[in-house]
């Protein structure tokens, strides 16, 4: 499916990161990352890439790239930068027989396949079994997720938008957390409580209904730390709260596909606060889904604490590419 060597990206918002699969069975070699604000397109960032490794660098002959983004149709805009992305465009500005592009979650299930147990840190007893579905996700920037569901020989990839689903209050604290939460047009969705921004909504919530005045909202970066080191006790109920709910939201994406093989959680925040949700109501909440709660038991739950599991998943669609069936913008040169 793909020539060697192949061009591989993780592209958000903010940053690119690229890599290269010189040969078929490697894993990614970093080049660089680049910020999108400091490039007019993609080709740029990727010129500037290759650029700095030098003569190191062979030429590329096809491409995989991921973003955080939906990929629908010719040409993708970046939701949180200027850039537009378009497989084929990028081809012909290197030269390329292929170029694929895909939603960021899907790497991260590809790569969830044959993930090794010293890359998960497990939150719950339960042991991983195999053959059944898997759900990936992620609370960072943003909400992502998608299911690694066993077809036939095959793995289907499913992208999913459980980000921007709505969800609500489960007990009288949380209607109260609820009522004065803000929200996002109009809207309060998994995304809005359950990302970085979400995590600054949800502690000047709390401490709003702890201490009966409004509360101005700090940084994620900044609830996490007093949350860890108990400096501040409303920090310290944002995060055990957005465990319970993160912990809900698992359940209702393991039982939405099946996912018996277990729930794995990436994103920037998770590997940070392990701790609570090992110790919090994580686990009570993601088994409290009555009538299967006895099932919902059996299910293993682990964050992954890989680096880079985006371009580990990157390298097993490139090398493996007959293995996984997925959705994506695919290109490849007239013959």
């Amino acid at each position: 499916m793909f020539e060697f060597p192949v061009l591989v990206g993780d592209i958000g918002g903010t940053n690119a990161r690229f890599g290269l699969i010189e040969t078929k069975g490697d894993q990614p070699r970093p080049l660089s990352h680049e910020a999108t604000a400091d490039h007019a397109d993609p080709s740029s960032a990727i010129k500037a890439s290759l650029a700095k490794d030098g003569d190191r660098a062979p030429r590329p002959r096809s491409a995989i790239l991921a973003i955080a983004g939906r990929v629908d149709g010719p040409e993708i805009q970046l939701t949180n930068a200027h850039w537009k992305i378009a497989g084929q465009r990028i081809a012909e500005d290197f030269g390329l027989s292929s170029a694929v592009v895909v939603n960021d979650y899907v790497p991260v299930a590809a790569g969830a396949a044959d993930i090794e147990p010293h890359d998960l840190s497990p939150v719950g007893p339960c042991p991983p079994v195999p053959g059944g579905a898997r759900v990936v996700l992620g609370p960072g920037t943003g909400f992502g997720a998608a299911a690694l569901v066993p077809y036939a020989a095959h793995l289907a990839i499913v992208s999913t938008e459980i980000g921007h689903t709505d969800f609500g209050p489960a007990d009288e604290f949380e209607e109260k957390v609820w009522h004065v939460l803000e929200r996002v047009e109009d809207r309060i969705t998994v995304e809005t409580v359950l990302s970085g921004p979400g995590l600054a909504r949800l502690h000047a919530a709390v401490a709003h209904v702890r201490t009966g005045k409004p509360h101005e909202k700090i940084d994620p970066a900044a609830v996490t730390e007093a949350g860890l080191n108990a400096s501040d006790p409303h920090a310290a109920e944002t995060l055990e709260l957005f465990g319970r709910l993160l912990g809900r939201v698992c359940g209702d994406l393991a039982l939405t596909f099946l996912a018996t093989s277990g729930v794995y959680i990436g994103g920037g925040i998770a590997p940070r606060i392990l701790k609570v949700l090992q110790e919090s109501g994580f686990r009570t909440a993601f088994e409290r889904k009555a009538p299967f709660a006895e099932m919902m038991r059996k299910i293993p739950t682990s964050v992954i604490t890989v680096q880079d599991p985006a371009f580990r998943g990157l390298a097993a669609l490139a090398n493996e590419g007959g293995k996984f069936v997925y959705h994506g913008q695919v290109w490849r040169k007239a013959m």
